[in-house]
């Protein structure tokens, strides 16, 4: 994604992100049980709508709904964050996505991961993830920071500046270890 916002279709984009879970989570066994039992679906399609409100400045019902899909999914999606197609939640439980986060395509998320952002002032505080890219268990991407595409982040790492195209960053604070 550019930053701007793609025009797409929800039930694409949905049939999408059920598409790359299969592909992406051996444990799933149908379409039918990854739409009706995996929360991040139900999470993204919460957001979806929760987006659509707050990008026409109705934002106490857009808060209204990301708060809801929080306490059905446990997965924490600002209204306000871009989030492109094909993203997986793996294990969502305490995931929290920050309010000027920009997600590009086929991004994996696992359980624990923040996206959270520095500072009180109304700016770009929270990290921009590019296409492809993966965020390991328990990982704390904290920032106005860029993880560039196919960038990895690894299991508990505390991420405080970009990622390379293509590398790995470990570690508290997080370095990077290879780049590809």
């Amino acid at each position: 994604m550019n930053g701007a916002e793609k025009k797409r279709s929800f039930f694409k984009d949905a049939a999408y992100n059920i598409k790359r879970t299969m592909e992406l989570d051996p444990a799933a066994h149908s379409k039918l049980e990854v739409f009706w039992l995996y929360p991040h679906i139900k999470a993204l399609g919460f957001h979806r709508i929760a987006h659509w409100f707050w990008v026409r400045n109705h934002t106490f019902i857009a808060r209204w709904i990301s708060n809801i899909a929080r306490n059905w999914t446990g997965i924490e999606i600002h209204p306000g964050a871009t989030i492109g197609r094909g993203l997986v939640i793996d294990h969502g439980m305490g995931v929290v996505i920050g309010e000027t986060a920009v997600i590009g395509d086929d991004c994996q998320l696992y359980h624990g991961v923040t996206l959270g952002g520095t500072g009180s002032v109304h700016v770009k505080r929270h990290p921009t993830l590019e296409d492809g890219v993966y965020v390991g268990s328990g990982a704390k991407c904290l920032g106005n920071i860029t993880l560039h595409k196919g960038a990895k982040v690894g299991a508990n790492a505390v991420l405080l500046k970009d990622v390379p195209a293509y590398a790995t960053a470990v570690g508290i604070p997080a370095r990077i270890i290879e780049k590809k």
